[in-house]
């Protein structure tokens, strides 16, 4: 743009304005030269009106129905100030030559080319907002043709139908319509992993589409595997007030190119694509698998205060979406890109389980739902955790190789090994392994532990009808491919098992990871599933059971979502689908094998931090279509270095993945487009092409900008992601010793003791819950105070206490309950009945004081029985037949699973196939009565 040296502020602000119009597609015009049909949007310099004269008027379709008052940039935090001017001129008839119009105008800016603020009259409550340029005409025309506007349209959303929502689902989706009502820009929903996020989101996306017809709903994620899910959760929903799908009535696309339909109403992408559009470029979809908040060099430019910068797209205005649902809003999405965000004129909506002080500052504090993880387990949406911890020797204090051992050396790549007699001792720490060295006993001494554990002590009931145990969906956390790799080779051979047992699920598996990931969550092979990326956050597996740290995690916000893949509830019939011999799903394990429980973390705040910066995340940036001097040349930095260490065999690797360019002409590419001299060569010729006397300052800089541009994109074409990852893999230290010599030991197998301090609060709080109740509930009140009538407690008077604690405190269900005090060591876990009920009367039992010990009730009804049948047989030698000792174990058995026995039950199974209540009576005569109530009261005692 150029700029005459002798312009003062006020002209210099009103060509930026006239630049910004007509990029915004508005033609410009003086008064002296007016001609309203030049196009359907034309802006009116100096445009009379009564108390003076408007900057700029609007004019779509030849009437006015905006004003633009202009301002110098040094204004720019005056121009709240001037609001009344710009209203008054909006507001006043105008006078074009002998005409005078008095049409509305209810669209005002002030701006001074840098800063620019807008103002809809037609609000209920017009409140200025700014924005990051000027609405289109088409837009203005459209939104006049709606007659309301949008924030008008917001305050008639009806009431919600709550049917098929959670509380905390309905809370967040009224409080969120209600700051739409408000005018709140921004605003904050905290939901537990596992709550229903992405459901709560499709729910008042839909009502926003269908009752304040919205035009487009974007939907931000950060990672591609978020993008598919959310896609499929739109795919899935159903409108309560409507019997097809969400995708029948509205239009949903994922973008996976630059093209945003037209008639799309919701838009699914990354952060990283949506960023590429802005800038007019292609992405290749490797990018948007990693989640940038882990790249270190996005980071370091964060701390360096560094803004990605992000220019007007006439392709894609500033109105092209309504709204913006910003999904794992904790993560960078808003820091490092917040330009993004802030290009669009639209309300913003924050999703996150975690969030930190960022997230509550960037959306003004305006949370609209808070429902914690907490929450959510007492409120049995989503199932607790107790913590089991495995430790060994080298995981916990490394080993040295001798010099003169033979050991294996491994190629990363290839994993080609080859033996080789070390020169001198090597040391390594627990930083170390599975990087530098591979000691195959660690792995292997961790899962052999973690197989004994499951079956005596994690969940021990787990054995099938052949006898055979069956192991419950284990998510496994690796730290490399390479990593993930050993232990599923280990995995499959300590299980004794097949392929399928084991699989791995990564982005860069042979096989489909989408596949593979389906088969965990809906198959019953894979049993365990090992991942590096893919499945650490946001995917939903709701049969897993236990999750198997072998990595740790530094970030307190990404370890709490990683966290969160077991936390989901699941339908007992929908696990049994899946996991045969489990009952019901009331909490997960984690086992964690490398402290990452217990290791320290951090927020993740980049300000705070002068990260290293990886290879891989400066190829990321790059690939990311991210311009900037600082990462070009320490990439080039890099590859300098790369080009001496690696082989030629890695060389010609390069040249395949990259398109025929070498390390040497990648490097020179990235150096030239920040040399100015070659920028300027390069743009000579464009200069040249140029007319003399049309060769203005402006269009010499903007050929200069282009071939700086045109060499960017060169330089940047070559990275894509098997490209990244090989340069990536083979910088590393090319060989891993395996140590295979020093054999490891497990030094520590138990229960954490945070697990021993939430066990004794869990009993603690059941305790509790029946103290309260005992005089409420009939059951409890029987086993409470009517130790005498305990023989009438029936299998209805027990569901009743089951279903009210399932209502109320759904995180003290009976199997929990058992475990806890398994946790305490109070009780073997393979003593625990094989059905909740029976399950809930032996901690009843326990709780009342009737049993000093806990005792599976039903083996008490078994020893009470014996001792009984002995006492009678006692006083009586052989009292009973064999056919009556038949009835009496049926009485028994049937008092075992209903708790009692009635006359009126012998006319059901399994009795009445053996004759009935009249067979009884034939059996044992006048007697039959009495033995019944006596069976009642002696099994119950």
């Amino acid at each position: 743009m150029s700029k005459d040296i002798n312009q003062n502020p006020e002209q210099i602000a009103r060509d930026k304005i006239d630049a910004m119009l007509r990029e915004a597609g508005w033609v410009v015009q003086s008064k002296s030269d007016v001609d309203l049909s030049a196009s359907l949007g034309v802006a009116l310099r100096e445009t009379n009106t009564q108390s003076g004269s408007a900057d700029y008027m609007l004019f779509v379709s030849s009437k006015p129905v905006g004003v633009i008052e202009a301002k110098k940039e040094d204004e720019g935090q005056r121009l709240t100030m001037v609001e009344e001017q710009s209203k008054r001129y909006a507001t006043e008839p105008i006078k074009i030559g002998n005409y005078i119009l008095d049409n509305d105008k209810p669209f005002v800016y002030e701006s001074t080319g840098t800063i620019t603020r807008f103002t809809d009259y037609r609000d209920p409550k017009p409140r200025g907002r700014t924005v990051f340029w000027f609405h289109t005409p088409e837009t203005l025309e459209e939104w006049l043709k709606k007659g309301v506007s949008l924030r008008e349209r917001l305050l008639s959303i009806p009431e919600l139908d709550v049917t098929g929502l959670r509380p905390a689902q309905i809370v967040a989706i009224n409080n969120l319509e209600d700051s739409f009502k408000r005018n709140r820009p921004k605003a904050l929903i905290q939901m537990a992993t596992g709550a229903g996020k992405t459901f709560t989101a499709a729910t008042f996306v839909y009502r926003l589409l269908k009752h304040a017809d919205a035009k487009r709903v974007l939907f931000l994620v950060d990672t591609k595997n978020l993008g598919e899910q959310a896609e499929q959760e739109f795919m899935t929903y159903q409108p309560t007030d409507d019997n097809r799908k969400f995708t029948e009535l509205y239009n949903v696309q994922r973008l996976t190119s630059s093209h945003i339909a037209s008639d799309s109403q919701v838009c699914i992408s990354t952060i990283q694509r949506l960023y590429s559009i802005l800038k007019g470029e292609d992405l290749d979809e490797s990018a948007e698998q990693d989640n940038p908040e882990e790249n270190s060099w996005l980071k370091s430019q964060m701390s360096k205060k560094k803004a990605i910068p992000v220019d007007y797209t006439p392709k894609v205005p500033i109105e092209q979406f309504d709204f913006i649902v910003i999904d794992e809003c904790h993560r960078s999405i808003y820091n490092l890109w917040r330009q993004v965000l802030d290009y669009f004129d639209a309300f913003l909506i924050g999703l996150t389980a975690t969030p930190d002080k960022r997230t509550f500052g960037f959306f003004n504090e305006n949370v609209v739902s808070q429902y914690t993880y907490e929450e959510s387990v007492t409120d049995g949406v989503n199932v607790p955790y107790d913590v089991y911890t495995i430790e060994t020797e080298i995981s916990k204090n490394g080993e040295v190789i001798q010099a003169g051992w033979f050991v294996d050396r491994r190629d990363k790549l290839t994993r080609a090994k080859r033996w080789q007699q070390e020169d001198e001792d090597t040391e390594y720490k627990k930083n170390d392994l599975d990087k530098k060295v591979v000691n195959p006993s660690q792995i292997r001494n961790i899962i052999k532990e973690y197989r004994r554990a499951l079956q005596i002590t994690i969940f021990p009931k787990r054995v099938d009808e052949n006898g055979e145990y069956e192991v419950p969906k284990t998510l496994v956390f690796a730290k490399t491919d390479s990593h993930a790799d050993d232990i599923i080779k280990i995995i499959r051979e300590e299980f004794d098992e097949g392929n399928e047992f084991c699989k791995k699920v990564t982005y860069k598996i042979d096989e489909d990871p989408k596949s593979v990931l389906n088969r965990f969550r809906n198959s019953y092979y894979p049993r365990i599933a090992v991942t590096v990326d893919m499945i650490a956050t946001g995917t939903d597996v709701k049969p897993l059971e236990v999750l198997l740290f072998m990595r740790d995690v530094k970030s307190i916000n990404y370890f709490e979502q990683m966290k969160g893949r077991g936390t989901r509830t699941i339908d007992n019939d929908k696990l049994l689908e899946v996991t045969r011999t489990a009952n019901s799903k009331t909490h997960f394990v984690i086992v964690d094998a490398v402290g990452a429980t217990k290791s320290k973390k951090t927020d993740s705040r980049p300000l705070e931090r002068k990260p290293t910066v990886a290879l891989k995340d400066l190829l990321q940036a790059v690939t990311m279509g991210v311009k900037d001097e600082d990462l070009f040349l320490s990439l080039a930095n890099r590859l300098i270095r790369l080009e001496k260490q690696i082989t030629e065999k890695e060389k010609e690797k390069l040249l395949e993945l990259s398109g025929g360019q070498n390390l040497k002409q990648m490097t020179k590419a990235l150096i030239t487009a920040y040399d100015q001299d070659a920028i300027d060569q390069k743009a000579q010729i464009a200069i040249d092409s140029i007319p003399r006397a049309e060769r203005t300052p402006a269009l010499v800089e903007e050929a200069k900008q282009k071939a700086q541009d045109d060499l960017i994109q060169e330089a940047s074409q070559p990275f894509n992601g098997k490209l990244n990852d090989y340069i990536d893999n083979v910088r590393k230290q090319h060989e891993q010793i395996i140590d295979s010599i020093n054999i490891d030991t497990i030094t520590k197998s138990e229960w954490d003791t945070t697990s021993i301090d939430k066990a004794e609060q869990t009993i603690s709080d059941f305790t509790a819950y029946l103290e309260a109740n005992k005089d409420e509930i009939k059951a409890l009140s029987i086993y409470y105070n009517q130790p005498y009538n305990r023989k009438d407690v029936t299998f209805k008077m027990i569901k009743e206490v089951m279903e009210k604690i399932q209502l109320e405190k759904p995180t003290l269900a009976p199997d929990y309950v058992w475990d806890a005090y398994v946790n305490l060591s109070a009780v073997e876990r393979s003593q625990q009945p094989k059905d909740q009920l029976t399950t809930l009367v032996s901690l009843i039992r326990k709780v009342c004081g009737i049993d000093q010990q806990l005792k599976p009730f039903d083996k008490t009804i078994d020893e009470n029985f014996k001792n009984w049948m002995f006492k009678q047989n006692a006083g009586q030698h052989n009292r009973f037949t064999p056919e009556q000792v038949e009835w009496l174990r049926m009485i028994k058995d049937h008092v075992v699973s209903s708790y009692h026995i009635d006359l009126d039950d012998l006319d059901y199974t399994p009795f009445d196939a053996k004759g009935g209540k009249g067979k009884m009576y034939q059996l044992f005569g006048k007697e039959m009565n009495m033995i019944i109530n006596e069976l009642n009261e002696v099994l119950a005692a």
